[in-house]
């Protein structure tokens, strides 16, 4: 099929008239593909079987099926396809109501061949520009998928092919990199892809913990603080089999390099206040956002402990320095917040791509996923997709300052859009 009769789309027309209707006629004179259906059964029959419609086109005085009710029940067949109703009697309320669903228009059944034409038109051209930016799965091009890992970069898949290698061994894992670039999904998959899968995974945050409580967190006790006989396991326990995940071992003090390390090389340890000793059966991962190496250049951090838990290294770069990451991963959270604030948003308008792989994220995937999720929940809900007025307003203003010269990037025009919403 030429691109020409692609861009004239595949249109499910509901109407009782049959072939002598005056939509079918404007239609097929126009060279439209058009498929017939005399009521809301037969369409939903025919959706069921035929599934690459590009348009619903629906008289909303057909027999058997209320407009909204064929439109929802159409959506769960097809939902990416548009939906123009055409009624004999206009109606403000439901007009709204339809742009509200996700009702592409609402026409008045006395439209002209132009009319009828224009709408249907815009509405192809819209199904075509959203398709540029939906995620279908693994069908994006490049598009990688590792665990929970989401990429496109040539770095990330080449870590996760490290994970694929050491995740089965005993080996201890290391993995550094800025806050936010998603440290604990990394650990998470050498987890998930060991033999040690089917026991606990544990995040022990070390760096948010009391020197006091750490031990007690990590080890147990065999009595509480006030002294009272209370047996209590620690992480170390909890995870038999399993996994821990140190996030932050660089914030540990020395005292606690030193007990950490022991329990690494003998492979056992007592709880806090008890005398029996009991076997470790678990992996360490540890991880951090310091620059560890120069910690343990200047005596900050034990280099024997070092050596023990930096077995393998996996340094996670920041989102900065794999922009090709960037917009699959706003994609992926669209998809996943779509379903949490029961939106329709679906794709990035170019000029928000364009904000997007310009602005620095300091904050790397964890502030990606913060600025499309208020995007999504902000979002009308006639809206499908994400424009600039949908960014903050201070992400925004960063990179016009930053790349001010590009006029491209951001229209001037457009900040009073970004007043209202902020």
């Amino acid at each position: 099929m030429d691109s020409e009769s692609d861009d004239l789309g595949k249109i499910l027309l509901v109407d009782d008239v049959g072939p002598n209707g005056r939509a079918l006629s404007i239609l097929q004179d126009a060279g439209h593909h058009v498929v017939t259906a005399e009521d809301g059964d037969d369409a939903l029959k025919k959706l069921d079987i035929i599934h690459d419609f590009d348009l619903l086109l629906a008289d909303s005085e057909i027999s058997n099926t209320d407009e909204f009710e064929l439109y929802e029940q159409s959506r769960r067949l097809n939902e990416y396809m548009e939906t123009i109703i055409i009624s004999s009697y206009p109606n403000i309320k439901k007009a709204v109501k339809a742009i509200k669903l996700g009702i592409f228009d609402y026409l008045e059944k006395d439209f002209s061949a132009k009319e009828l034409l224009d709408a249907v038109k815009k509405a192809l051209q819209n199904k075509k520009k959203c398709e540029k930016n939906r995620v279908f799965g693994n069908k994006i091009e490049g598009k990688y998928e590792y665990e929970n890992i989401v990429c496109k970069s040539d770095k990330i898949k080449e870590l996760c092919n490290i994970v694929d290698r050491v995740a089965p061994t005993k080996a201890s894992i290391m993995i550094t990199g800025e806050n936010g670039v998603g440290k604990e999904i990394f650990a998470e998959a050498i987890h998930n892809k060991s033999k040690r899968k089917a026991a606990p995974f544990i995040i022990i945050n070390c760096g948010i913990i009391p020197e006091e409580l750490l031990e007690s967190e990590l080890f147990g006790y065999e009595r509480d603080p006030k002294g009272d006989l209370l047996q209590k396991p620690g992480k170390f326990e909890l995870a038999k089999g399993g996994t821990i995940l140190l996030d932050e071992i660089a914030e540990i003090s020395p005292f606690m390099q030193g007990k950490i390390l022991r329990v690494l090389e003998e492979q056992e340890f007592r709880r806090i206040g008890g005398f029996e000793k009991i076997k470790m059966d678990v992996r360490i991962i540890a991880s951090t956002d310091k620059n560890i190496e120069e910690a343990v250049k200047n005596g900050e951090f034990r280099d024997d402990l070092y050596y023990k838990l930096n077995v393998v290294n996996i340094h996670i770069p920041s989102l900065d320095k794999r922009k090709d990451d960037i917009y699959l991963l706003a994609l992926h959270f669209i998809n996943k917040f779509n379903k949490e604030y029961r939106k329709n948003i679906k794709g990035i308008s170019e000029e928000t791509k364009e904000i997007l792989l310009l602005y620095s994220w300091p904050g790397n995937v964890r502030e990606l996923k913060n600025v499309i999720e208020r995007a999504v929940a902000i979002s009308e809900d006639m809206d499908t997709i994400i424009l600039p007025e949908h960014l903050p307003k201070g992400l925004v203003i960063k990179v016009e300052e930053d790349f001010h010269e590009n006029k491209k990037i951001i229209h001037f025009h457009e900040f009073e859009k970004y007043q209202m919403i902020n």
